[in-house]
């Protein structure tokens, strides 16, 4: 049988939509930029029947796939032509998602702060692995955790941000950062 057969097809769909959405939004802001990199990226998996020895490498290769289409969409020169002004007065606001107030705050992080943070925090990869994926040393990697838990943290202080239940609270000097922000 046929690696990527129908059924095969949509488990890879099911499993790695969410994925490859939330780091193209990281990336790229916009829904509907984000939606046609997921497409393209199961464009090129199912174009190419790839065949994978562990499902760590389907993922891995997902993730690198979707970065880098992210970064090529960002390096094309239409996105960077203008409209005047005057031309969008009449165009309506799209309506905007309503997304959890972390996932907000975490997308005003630098794009090395928030690509780390989503890919440990959300998608359980150890610094060793994401510093793979991404082609940086894991000294790297640690460094852009830390300053992005650092400013995670003055966001959530500066917005009054409530992401920890009260009677889940730690008391003062109970945990250390990296504990800290794991409960952020």
């Amino acid at each position: 049988m046929p690696y990527m057969d129908h059924q095969n097809a949509q488990r890879l769909v099911d499993t790695y939509s969410d994925l490859i959405l939330r780091i193209s939004l990281i990336y790229l802001k916009q829904t509907c930029d984000a939606e046609d990199i997921c497409q393209e990226v199961f464009l090129k998996l199912l174009s190419n029947d790839l065949v994978f020895d562990q499902p760590a490498h389907e993922k891995a290769w997902i993730i690198r796939t979707a970065i880098n289409a992210c970064k090529d969409h960002l390096r094309k020169a239409f996105l960077r032509k203008t409209v005047p002004l005057e031309y969008c007065e009449d165009q309506p606001a799209q309506p905007h998602e309503k997304e959890p107030e972390l996932i907000d705050l975490v997308m005003r992080l630098p794009e090395n702060c928030r690509i780390s943070i989503l890919l440990y925090y959300y998608e359980g990869y150890s610094v060793k692995e994401i510093a793979t994926l991404l082609e940086k040393r894991e000294n790297t990697i640690s460094a852009w955790l830390s300053r992005g838990r650092k400013r995670l943290k003055k966001l959530i202080e500066k917005e009054h941000v409530e992401l920890v239940p009260a009677n889940c609270r730690y008391s003062a000097g109970s945990h250390t950062e990296k504990g800290a922000a794991q409960h952020v």
